[in-house]
């Protein structure tokens, strides 16, 4: 399977979710030889430095994994869930998996999807190259986004899609491979929200800056609003996560494209934001689904809803309320349809807190990836010492 080596050299600045894990590490991940991943962790937390849950934390740990790095997850009505482990600078097994009430981890839709290596690079559109994304609709399916760039090192030809699975099934019934014009080798299809009443989707491209519009009836789709403002990462700001700053070896700031992305509960407005950025942005959906109005027009409908706190992850409540992954205090906030921004939940163990996801009886899922740990945002030093997880809390009504 396909795997970074150690003599890379730091790549120019890039922009995703959950990402930015350039400097590529001296080996491969370390799966069990059965696929699954090491979900055991010392008990001494002095020797790991493992944060603590708080007293009266909300947080319930779902799964627990050592390693690989877990960025996404997806969950169903009827609870079952699906985490995304990127090829970044390790190489799991089972980079899209079905996750067990026992942690176990099992590949998605089966173990031939989630190989990637000589034996199979002339089937770029049959595998998980480097999915970045698993998302649930409305209607019970599930989506993976694969921007199919391992180890963050472009794309590989033929590779970015957007695939549906029917859960009853365990089948893809739908693959939608992406152009050169929307999927450029710099770019990186990064999170995607799925319009079920109009049959569209919609994601964000961390890579250059801009949104992606997928007619799902015909498969076609379209990049817009390319390098605007509201797609930039805003470089005057010094972002921290535990109280440093983001800087690569080099001593380059981070600054991150469009990457978190919401879509309303009535799926009119379409939400985001760059990643190191305090603004929040949304457009008509309506206005997205049109293909006459060029970049010009589309700018001209989006809006600015103000300042919000830098995030990761974003999804929207049955009351407009929007969650947003805080990384900077180790916290979920939310943005009530008012302005109001609401401290939901803080905890240590909420290590860069990155993906969303709503399950039944009126839980949150979050996962937390900790980007600002990792070799490339931490001066060239790993210190991802403890496990990452798979939360879940009860909100309240």
């Amino acid at each position: 399977m396909f795997c970074t080596k150690p003599h890379f050299a730091v790549r120019p600045l890039l922009s995703f979710t959950g990402f930015a894990l350039v400097l590529l590490a001296s080996a491969c991940s370390s799966p069990t030889s059965d696929g699954r991943a090491t979900t055991g962790v010392s008990t001494d937390s002095t020797a790991t430095g493992t944060p603590q849950a708080p007293t009266n934390s909300p947080l319930q740990v779902v799964a627990a994994f050592r390693e690989p790095q877990i960025v996404g997850v997806a969950v169903l009505p009827n609870g079952r869930v699906f985490g995304d482990f990127p090829r970044w600078d390790n190489n799991p097994v089972n980079p899209i998996a079905e996750i067990g009430t026992d942690g176990s981890v099992k590949p998605y839709p089966d173990a031939n999807w989630c190989i990637w290596n000589e034996t199979v690079r002339n089937e770029p559109q049959k595998h998980w190259i480097c999915p970045q994304s698993v998302y649930a609709d409305k209607a019970g399916m599930l989506w993976v986004l694969d921007p199919a760039s391992p180890g963050l090192k472009g794309t590989v030809p033929g590779g970015p899609k957007l695939v549906k699975i029917d859960p009853s099934t365990n089948k893809v019934v739908q693959n939608i491979s992406f152009p050169e014009s929307v999927a450029a080798r710099k770019s990186y299809l990064n999170d995607v929200r799925v319009d079920t009443q109009n049959n569209f989707a919609y994601i964000t491209e961390s890579g250059i800056g801009a949104l992606v519009v997928i007619d799902l009836k015909s498969g076609k789709a379209r990049k817009v609003l390319e390098k605007h403002p509201s797609m930039l990462a805003d470089t005057t700001l010094n972002i921290k996560a535990d109280g440093q700053l983001l800087r690569d070896p080099m001593g380059k700031q981070a600054a991150f494209n469009a990457d978190g992305i919401a879509l309303s509960q009535d799926m009119q407005y379409l939400y985001w934001k760059p990643l190191t950025s305090y603004s929040l942005f949304r457009i008509k959906t309506e206005a997205l689904r049109n293909a006459a109005l060029s970049d010009a027009q589309l700018a001209q409908q989006i809006e600015d809803l103000g300042k919000v706190p830098a995030c990761d992850g974003m999804e929207i409540d049955a009351a407009n309320n929007l969650y947003m992954s805080t990384f900077e205090d180790h916290s979920i906030k939310r943005r009530t349809p008012a302005g109001k921004i609401e401290m939901v939940v803080q905890d240590p163990r909420l290590e860069w807190p990155d993906t969303f996801a709503f399950g039944p009886e009126g839980m949150l899922y979050v996962t937390n990836s900790a980007i600002h740990k990792t070799l490339t945002w931490n001066k060239g030093i790993g210190k991802q010492d403890q496990s990452y997880h798979i939360f879940k809390m009860k909100l309240a009504q």
